[in-house]
C-alpha cells in the first residue's frame, strides 16, 4: 500500500475521524457504497502499515493515525478480559426505542446538528475542514436506497493550512478548534443508540491484533500498547489453548468454542508471539510460539507439496483441504507462516524451519510468477527469504536507560528483514543458548549494554556506542 494510499485513506470518509479506526467500503461493479462496518483484522493491518509509513518517512501524521486506531480499539473493542472482539456493526437505531435503523445512523451528521452542536462559527470552520454541506455529501450515485440524503460522512476536504487560510486564523489556533470541535461531537455521538457489537474473540485476528500493539509500543515507545498485546496473549493461552494437546480453538464467547484452530490462527497467533517476545523479550511468549509452531506442523503440513492446509483434515465433513492462495482482506495463512518460520529460524539456528520456509515459497512459486499482486504478504517472506536478515542481539538489563536507548534506535529505523534477541544472563538467554551455541558468550562491555549485529550468526564487533551501532543497522562499515 503506497503512502499516497495511507495518507488518502486518513483523509477520507473511510476514517471515523471522531472516534478513531477505519470503516469498510462495499464496492460492486454499479456502486462505490459507504459501509460503516468496523473490522478488528483491519485495524490491526491497517495500524501496522501506517506505523511502517511513520518509520519510512518520520511524519507524525501517519503516527498520530497508527496510535488513533490502537486508542480506538483498546476503548471500544477490548473485552474486561483482555481479548479483542470482532467488529461492530454497520447499521444502527436512528432513535432510542425505536425499532427504525439505518446504515451509519451513528456516524452521520446533518448540517443543522454541527451548527447547533458547535455554534455558527465553529461549525464553519469544521465544515469546510471536513467537507460538511446543508445537502448532505454522499457522492452522486453512491446512495440508492437514500439513507444518506442531507446527512454528512466526515473526510478532510482541506489541509491545515488551508482552512487556516480561509478563516485567516493560525494552524496552530485552527488546528485546536477542530480539536475541541470533535472532541463536543464525539461526547454527543456517544449518546446515540451505539452499533451492534460482535463480541466473538477469534484466535487469528486476536493474533494480527497483537502483533499491531506490540510493533506500536516498539516504534512509538508506548508501554501501555505493550500491556494491551500482553493482556491478550494471556487470554488466548488461558482461554483458547489446551496445554495437553497444544492445541488452539478458534473462537470465545462466554466460554470457548466447539470448532478447533484453523491455520489462520496458529499462523497469525505464532507471529503475533514473535512480536510479542521482540518487544517484551519475555521468553514465554516465544516459547509458545516454538510450541504452536510444532503443532502448526504436525496438524497441517502437506508432505508431498509443501505449505500447509487451511484445515487439519479431522473433519470428515470437508471433502477437499485447501489452501487458500490470495492476500486478501486478511492475509494467506501461508503467506504469513512462510514469515514465521524464517523468524523462527533465524531466532532459534533451525534448520528444519528454514527448509519448511523455502518449500512453502515453492509451493506457491508459480502463483507468484503468474499473479506477484495477488500475494503481496508472501512477497514480503520472499524478500526475507532472499534477504540476508540481521540478527540483532543486545545485552543488558532490559530496564537500563543504555539498553532501552539501543532499542529505540533499532526501532526508529525501517528495517523489516531482522530479527531481535535479549542476552540477560537470566533464564531468556539460557533459552536460547539451548539452541543457539554462541549465545553463550554473548555479554555487556565494561558494565554497558552491548549490541552485536550479525548475519547468519556472523557477528560485526560488539559495541556499546549507540551511533556505531546505528551505522551497523543501515549496514555501514565502522572502521574507517
Amino acid at each position: 500500500m503506497s503512502l499516497f494510499t495511507l495518507r488518502k485513506m486518513a483523509q477520507g470518509g473511510i476514517r471515523d475521524h471522531l472516534g478513531g479506526g477505519f470503516h469498510r467500503y462495499s464496492v460492486d461493479a454499479y456502486w462505490h457504497v459507504p459501509h460503516f462496518e468496523k473490522m478488528l483484522y483491519d485495524q490491526a493491518q491497517l495500524a501496522v502499515s501506517y506505523l511502517e509509513a511513520y518509520q519510512i518517512t518520520r511524519e507524525r501524521f501517519f503516527a498520530e493515525i497508527a496510535r488513533d486506531i490502537l486508542q480506538y480499539v483498546r476503548r471500544d473493542m477490548t473485552s474486561p478480559q483482555g481479548g479483542f472482539y470482532s467488529a461492530e456493526d454497520a447499521d444502527s437505531l436512528l432513535e432510542p426505542g425505536k425499532p427504525e435503523h439505518a446504515e451509519g445512523a451513528f456516524y452521520v451528521w446533518t448540517r443543522d446538528q454541527i451548527v447547533q452542536a458547535l455554534g455558527e462559527e465553529r461549525a464553519e470552520i469544521f465544515s469546510a475542514h471536513y467537507g460538511v454541506s446543508a445537502r448532505g455529501n454522499a457522492p452522486a450515485g453512491s446512495d440508492p436506497h437514500g439513507e444518506f440524503a442531507n446527512k454528512n460522512i466526515l473526510i478532510q476536504r482541506q489541509s491545515m493550512s488551508e482552512t487556516a487560510n480561509t478563516f485567516h486564523l493560525s494552524e496552530t489556533g485552527t488546528r485546536k478548534a477542530l480539536e475541541e470541535s470533535q472532541q463536543k461531537l464525539f461526547e454527543l455521538r456517544a449518546k446515540r443508540p451505539r452499533p451492534h457489537l460482535d463480541d466473538k474473540i477469534v484466535t487469528a485476528w486476536n493474533g494480527l491484533m497483537i502483533s499491531a500493539f506490540t510493533r506500536a509500543s516498539q516504534i512509538l515507545d508506548e508501554p501501555s500498547f505493550r500491556q494491551a498485546a500482553t493482556a491478550a496473549a494471556i487470554f488466548l493461552q488461558a482461554k483458547l489453548y489446551d496445554s495437553k494437546t497444544h492445541t488452539l480453538r478458534r473462537s470465545y464467547r462466554q466460554g470457548a468454542g466447539k470448532a478447533e484452530g484453523f491455520l489462520s490462527d496458529y499462523a497469525f497467533l505464532i507471529q503475533g508471539l514473535i512480536d510479542l517476545y521482540e518487544t517484551s523479550f519475555e521468553i514465554r511468549w516465544l516459547a509458545w510460539a516454538e510450541e504452536l509452531q510444532k503443532t502448526q506442523d504436525a496438524l497441517f503440513w502437506d508432505a508431498k507439496q509443501g505449505g500447509y492446509f487451511d484445515t487439519s483434515g479431522k473433519d470428515s465433513s470437508i471433502l477437499l483441504r485447501m489452501k487458500e492462495d490470495y492476500d486478501g482482506a486478511e492475509p494467506a495463512p501461508n503467506s504469513v507462516a512462510a514469515l514465521n518460520l524464517q523468524r523462527l529460524a533465524h531466532l532459534m539456528d533451525a534448520k528444519h524451519w528454514r527448509d519448511k520456509a523455502e518449500q512453502t515459497l515453492r509451493a506457491f512459486a508459480s502463483q507468484l510468477r503468474s499473479s506477484p499482486s495477488s500475494l503481496p504478504q508472501m512477497l514480503v517472506a520472499l524478500d526475507f527469504y532472499l534477504d540476508q536478515p540481521k540478527q540483532i542481539i543486545i545485552a543488558g538489563d532490559r530496564q537500563n536507560e543504555d539498553l532501552q536507548a539501543m532499542l529505540q534506535e533499532v526501532h526508529r529505523q525501517y528495517i523489516p528483514s531482522k530479527v531481535i534477541m535479549l542476552a540477560d544472563g537470566g533464564k531468556g538467554q539460557h533459552f536460547l543458548d539451548q539452541r543457539i551455541n554462541f549465545i553463550q558468550s554473548v555479554k555487556m562491555q565494561n558494565g554497558k549494554a552491548t549490541a552485536y549485529i550479525c548475519e547468519n550468526y556472523i557477528c560485526q564487533l560488539p559495541t556499546t556506542d549507540l551511533k556505531i551501532m546505528a551505522r551497523l543497522l543501515q549496514g555501514k562499515l565502522i572502521r574507517e
